[in-house]
Formats: C-alpha cells, sequence, structure tokens
C-alpha cells in the first residue's frame, strides 16, 4: 500500500515541477518578448530584406545579360580573334607554341590512370607538348604506381615528367609553384591546368590556344565542367543543378561583360607571362585558383570561358566529401575578401566600374550574402516570426524574391526542374555548413586553412554499375521473413540515416 501511494505521489511531483518550470519560461518570455525580442526580430527581418534583394537584383541583372547574349550571339569568336595555328613550312613544329600541361594530385588511386591518359592524348605536335604530373601523395603504393604510368608514357615517346616533393607546403598551390620553377618550363608559352578527376578531349589546346595566341591582351580561356556521375544520386543532381547555374550564368556574365570571372582552378589555359606578372601561385588562402585571377585581373588582363568546350570531370558522391568541398569554396573566398578588399580599392589599372564590380558583384553578393541569407533568413529568422506574431514579413520578401531567385537558378538545369522542392531543401541544409565557413574565413580563425582533398571514386563507379546484381526489393519469402536482399536494403537505409544524423 506504501508503495503504491509512493509511485502516485512521485508522478505528481515531477508534473508539478515541470508546470512550475513551463510558468517561470512563459513569464519570463512575456516579459522580454515585447522590449528585446521584437526589436531585435524585426532589424534582423529588415536586415535580411536588404540581403535578399541585393542577391535578386544580382540574379536578375545576370538573367538580363544572358538573355542579351544569347539573342545577340556574342559568340567568343566574334569578341575576340580566332584562327587555327597554321602550318609553317620553314619553321615546322617551332611555329607553334610550347604548352606545358599540369596535373596536380594526391593519393589518387582511382583517377590517376584516367586523367595522365586523358592529358598525354592531347592532340598537339609532340615535341611542343610537356605533360608534368605533380605528385604529393603520401601512401608509397600510389606513388610507385603514378611514376609506372608515368614511365608507361614516357616509352610511347610522350614528353612527361614525374616530379615529388619532400613536403605539401602550400597544398595544390605549392605544387604548382614548385613545377612553374623547373628549368625546362622557361621555354613554354602556356600552362593548362587539369585536376586528377579531369579528362580532356583530344582537341582541348586547338579550341583554346588560338584565343590566347591572337589575343595579347587574354591571360585566361577557361572552360566548362562536365559531370561524368551526375545520375548517380540525388545529391549530385542536386550538385549539378547549382553548379550548372554558376556556369552557364556567372562564368558567362563575368566573360561577356567585364571579362573577368574566378578561374576554376581546372580545365583553364593561362598564358605563363600574365601568370608571372600576376605574382604567380600563392598559398595564403585556400582558394588559390581564385587568388590568382583576382591579381592578374588587377594588372588589366582579361579573361575568356568557353561554354562550348567541356571537360569531363567527377563531383563528390558521398556527404563526407562534399561537406568538406564546400566548406573550401565558401571559407576561402570570404577569407580572400578579407585579405583583398584594400588592394582592390587602391588598385590604379582598372576601372572603378571593375572594382565595383569585383567587390561587391563577385565577392559581397556571391560568396558571402548568398550563403548568409539563405541560412539566417529562411531558416532562423522566418521561422522565428511564426513564435512571434507582432513581427511581420512582407509577402514579396518571404515569398516571391525566394520563389524568382529559385526559378532563375534551376534554368540551368532544365532536365531536374521537376527536383526543384529537393534542391530547395538541400540547399538550405546545406546553408549552415556554408555560412559558418563564411563566418570562419572573413574571421580568419579556427578551420581556415584546412585543405582536405575531395574523394574521387573514378570509374569504380561504372565497375559496380556491371558488376553489382540489381537487388530485389522488400519482398516476403515462402517462410515469411525478409530475403537477404531486402535485409540489406534495411541496413544501408539505416546507416546513412544515422551517418547523416551524426555529422549534423
Amino acid at each position: 500500500m506504501d508503495r503504491l501511494t509512493t509511485a502516485t505521489i512521485i508522478p505528481d511531483a515531477f508534473q508539478g515541477a515541470r508546470d512550475d518550470v513551463s510558468m517561470q519560461f512563459s513569464i519570463v518570455w512575456d516579459q522580454i518578448r515585447a522590449p528585446l525580442i521584437v526589436p531585435l526580430l524585426r532589424l534582423a527581418v529588415a536586415i535580411c530584406l536588404i540581403m535578399s534583394l541585393m542577391l535578386f537584383i544580382e540574379r536578375a541583372y545576370m538573367g538580363i545579360v544572358i538573355i542579351l547574349v544569347k539573342l545577340f550571339g556574342r559568340r567568343p569568336e566574334k569578341r575576340y580573334k580566332w584562327e587555327p595555328i597554321k602550318d609553317d613550312v620553314e619553321m615546322g613544329n617551332y611555329g607553334y607554341p610550347m604548352v606545358l600541361v599540369q596535373i596536380p594530385m594526391y593519393n589518387e588511386r582511382e583517377v590517376y590512370q584516367l586523367s595522365i591518359g586523358a592529358a598525354c592524348g592531347l592532340s598537339w605536335p609532340s615535341d611542343r607538348i610537356i605533360i608534368q604530373v605533380l605528385d604529393d601523395s603520401t601512401d608509397p603504393t600510389i606513388k610507385d604506381l603514378v611514376e609506372l604510368d608515368c614511365q608507361r608514357w614516357a616509352s610511347k615517346g610522350v614528353n612527361i615528367k614525374y616530379e615529388i616533393r619532400d613536403n605539401r607546403n602550400g597544398y595544390k598551390a605549392g605544387a604548382l609553384k614548385e613545377g612553374m620553377k623547373k628549368n625546362y618550363v622557361k621555354n613554354c608559352d602556356y600552362v593548362a591546368i587539369f585536376d586528377a578527376d579531369f579528362q580532356p578531349e583530344p582537341d582541348f589546346l586547338w579550341r583554346t590556344i588560338p584565343f590566347l595566341v591572337h589575343n595579347p591582351e587574354l591571360a585566361l580561356v577557361q572552360a566548362r565542367w562536365k559531370f561524368v556521375n551526375s545520375d548517380e544520386c540525388l545529391m549530385t543532381r542536386m550538385q549539378e543543378m547549382s553548379l550548372d547555374y554558376h556556369f552557364t550564368v556567372e562564368q558567362e556574365v563575368g566573360s561577356s561583360t567585364y571579362a573577368f570571372f574566378g578561374f576554376n582552378g581546372t580545365a583553364g589555359v593561362w598564358r605563363i607571362g600574365a601568370l608571372n606578372e600576376a605574382g604567380g601561385w600563392k598559398d595564403r588562402t585556400t582558394v588559390e585558383d581564385m587568388d590568382l585571377a583576382v591579381r592578374a585581373s588587377l594588372k588589366g588582363w582579361k579573361f575568356l570561358y568557353l561554354g562550348n568546350l567541356m571537360v569531363k570531370n567527377e563531383l563528390p558522391s558521398t556527404l563526407k566529401a562534399y561537406r568538406y568541398q564546400q566548406h573550401r569554396w565558401s571559407c576561402g573566398p570570404a577569407n580572400l575578401f578579407r585579405k583583398m578588399f584594400m588592394e582592390i580599392i587602391r588598385n590604379k589599372k582598372v576601372t572603378l566600374w571593375k572594382k565595383v564590380h569585383v567587390i561587391y558583384s563577385f565577392f559581397l553578393v556571391r560568396k558571402i550574402v548568398a550563403h548568409i541569407v539563405t541560412f539566417i533568413f529562411y531558416c532562423v529568422v522566418l521561422p522565428a516570426t511564426v513564435l512571434v506574431p507582432e513581427v511581420e514579413v512582407p509577402k514579396w520578401g518571404a515569398v516571391y524574391i525566394p520563389s524568382i531567385i529559385t526559378i532563375l537558378n534551376a534554368v540551368g538545369t532544365p532536365r531536374s526542374l521537376h527536383l526543384l522542392v529537393f534542391w530547395i531543401l538541400f540547399e538550405n541544409v546545406m546553408s549552415l555548413h556554408r555560412t559558418k565557413a563564411t563566418f570562419v574565413g572573413l574571421l580568419e580563425s579556427g578551420r581556415v586553412n584546412e585543405w582536405i582533398v575531395t574523394e574521387k571514386l573514378g570509374d569504380a563507379l561504372k565497375a559496380k554499375a556491371v558488376k553489382a546484381p540489381k537487388k530485389p526489393r522488400f519482398k516476403f519469402g515462402e517462410s515469411g521473413n525478409l530475403d537477404e536482399g531486402a535485409l540489406e536494403g534495411v541496413g544501408k537505409f539505416l546507416e546513412s540515416h544515422i551517418t547523416i544524423n551524426t555529422i549534423n
């Protein structure tokens, strides 16, 4: 009887304590809501609306420019001189410029053969091209494999150099910088750069080098990326939607109007004279490619983007790899903006209009505001207004502007329009990670210089697709138990969800 009485009293005591806490919280909330929460939330709404307008105007402007470019057909061949490099009977192959092809890599077991093979397959006079493999691998087995592959191509008559360092200082930028110091590079006029998972077509140099030869004001010719594994899973489809907008709109607008855009770090050809004049490769941020592009632009050099020239490459197919990549791509630009802001302001070689474009459009709106407003406004401020009805968000800011921005972004990938809702959810989830990385870059703290090479799978995906039998869907066997394929499917489903929850 005493036990029963005690068991009845204890829950009542807990219920009373919980009611007291709820009542105290309610009293505190009522006291601070009007004088503190409401004004702060209204200020946050105002700031977020301003940032949304900035992003909307930028997106609308770029959309108008793209329409005009398409209507009036301002193709690269019309804006810049282009004609094939002709054979010179007297000079022979010496009439062709000397081209260096750099392939930086780090423990690239799955893709090293693909990238080296594609580079060695480039169509260009064999005595006027040098393939330079910059191997920073720390795994001795992989280093041996890469070196053997280089020796194999060398035995076929390809002018290929295998270069290693005794450290990884500066990561990719450090490797490229060391590669440019080699004696044989002094004779080269241009340098083409391909990351370890990029596979250029044989005619890549024939389509890019003539622009640099006939237009001495051009420093860079950038090609577009073509994703070979975009259909692998829903996450790669989402990545394709975001990156297609970058290539279809942002790169094209920068090339067509200001002749400036951020170098993508790969699938591009640089004039070595312009690269050296800009100060060469620097490792002060994790976006050494963007750093070089901004410095070259401030020297007065122009860039050209070729949207019809595509180079095959691979998207990150795991959440972990994608998160590391997005941290680097969000943190690096913010940190570079912090370092170069005053340098851009003081520069006297470029016009005021170009300075405004670089500072406001390229850095502030696209690299900082776009990340912050996506998380702060859509994931924090708007949900908070539900709890504080005194704060109202105008319909144009909560519905119309976000909808138009989303539609403008989706136009770059028409085949994925039906995945728009998933893309919105995906971008909102990733916005927390990007916003955090942006503040790390601006404040130059924590993981600001973290560099983790994006994991690549190469042709392993194709092997899996061929060898792996199709798993049966959930079905019950004769004994009433789930079959082995179904159990494996359940296991993978639970494992993926546990992994995502743990990471988040």
